[in-house]
């Protein structure tokens, strides 16, 4: 593996066609994988709480048990990935986050859902890794933050629906329906595996997952996106615990607000980075994630948490994008896989430690103050962003030494 400076940009007139007919095939598995997790993340809660004398506890072992369960499969997808193929981990994937929701209803065992939802966290796990390592391989180099932002709106949109969709079809149709839409939008899109290449993306000797950790050119950046991503777990899980009932309307458009902001920047921000490089993305988008969430400790004044959950949206966006893309351009492509692996392992350990931890502080010193105490933890990965970038600084100079 070497770590590179960030790659030349060649002007916009000579940049390549960005959309093929493998990165649409792709697309409909990124949309297949995402609307069958998302439709089905809060309804498997329901479901497992809706037995006569469950409450909460069952309802978070669930979610505890799929989430448990999608980082030991990220970790596990590069090496899968490595031996099989692209194409074999990915319909894997898809397969093992499709079936299971079919016999979900089979049983309300809290046995039988664990297990379920520890199969379809480690069939997300592998659609991600070996998907997203392939997607960045169907992508120009020149490309590849535009590329990759449009690819998380593709997976953004179906979460955005699926996520509420879900919970409505449940209390609708009740669950049998819904699961059986959520098997059947993963496994309908095998169809489009066997159009996408296999190995060529993975030429060359793998790069192992702790080889990869072990480097502070890949981790510097993941420590960066897992610092912010504490706050994207905190905004989901407790925003409408911190205010009070009466702003239900504010909390709704709020958690609406914050994906739409973080889709937008994360499009601009591929743009941007693509034509100048996306070192320079990192700490303007980890500082503002910060600034989002000290504003939103302003919990009785429903103006201030709707400007900073837009603020930590876009900063969030920002450091989403500039982030994979730094270490994409870090490692050849035999070590896509494992920078899929490290940066969605970074995302969703951010993600839980953030919806733990702050529920433990915010015992203690109540939302508004665990909020601050957020901000001020976020602001700590300052020190690896600027490491980061001192870091790529000495090698440009190295570089230019060499060349004289």
């Amino acid at each position: 593996m070497t770590a590179s400076a960030d790659p030349q940009h060649p002007a916009a007139e000579a940049r390549p066609r960005l959309l093929s007919r493998a990165l649409l095939m792709r697309f409909v598995t990124v949309v297949g994988a995402s609307a069958s997790f998302f439709l089905l993340l809060s309804v498997v809660p329901m479901y497992a709480q809706s037995v006569p004398g469950r409450g909460s506890d069952e309802a978070g072992l669930a979610t505890g048990a799929l989430m448990l369960a999608t980082v030991v499969g990220e970790l596990m997808a590069p090496w899968l990935a490595a031996r099989c193929g692209y194409r074999v981990a990915l319909g894997a994937g898809l397969l093992l986050l499709g079936a299971p929701a079919l016999v979900l209803t089979v049983s309300q065992s809290m046995v039988w859902i664990v297990a379920v939802c520890l199969v379809r966290g480690l069939g997300f796990a592998f659609t991600v890794v070996a998907g997203g390592a392939l997607t960045v391989s169907l992508i120009p180099p020149e490309r590849r933050g535009e590329g990759l932002a449009l690819t998380g709106i593709v997976a953004g949109v179906p979460s955005l629906v699926g996520l509420p969709l879900g919970a409505w079809l449940a209390s609708h149709t009740g669950y049998g329906p819904v699961c059986a839409v959520a098997a059947l939008l993963a496994l309908v899109s095998i169809a489009a595996v066997p159009g996408l290449p296999d190995r060529e993306a993975s030429a060359g000797p793998p790069l192992g997952v702790f080889a990869g950790a072990r480097s502070g050119a890949i981790t510097r950046p993941a420590v960066v996106f897992a610092v912010t991503a504490l706050g994207a777990g905190i905004v989901v899980t407790f925003l409408p615990l911190a205010m009070a009932s009466r702003h239900s309307g504010v909390v709704a458009a709020a958690l609406f607000v914050q994906p739409a902001a973080a889709t937008v920047s994360r499009w601009f921000a591929g743009r941007h980075g693509d034509r100048h490089g996306p070192a320079g993305l990192v700490m303007p988008g980890l500082l503002a994630s910060a600034a989002g969430i000290l504003v939103v400790a302003l919990t009785d004044v429903p103006i201030a948490v709707v400007v900073g959950v837009a603020v930590f949206g876009i900063g969030f966006g920002i450091t989403q994008n500039a982030t994979i893309t730094l270490m994409y351009s870090r490692v050849p492509p035999s070590g896509y896989g494992t920078v899929s692996a490290l940066w969605n392992v970074a995302y969703d350990a951010g993600m839980g430690i953030g919806a733990v931890g702050f529920g433990a502080v915010a015992g203690l010193t109540g939302y508004p103050w665990a909020f601050v105490l957020t901000a001020a933890l976020m602001l700590t990965a300052v020190v690896p962003a600027w490491w980061d970038r001192a870091a790529v600084g000495r090698q440009r100079t190295a570089t230019r030494e060499e060349q004289r």
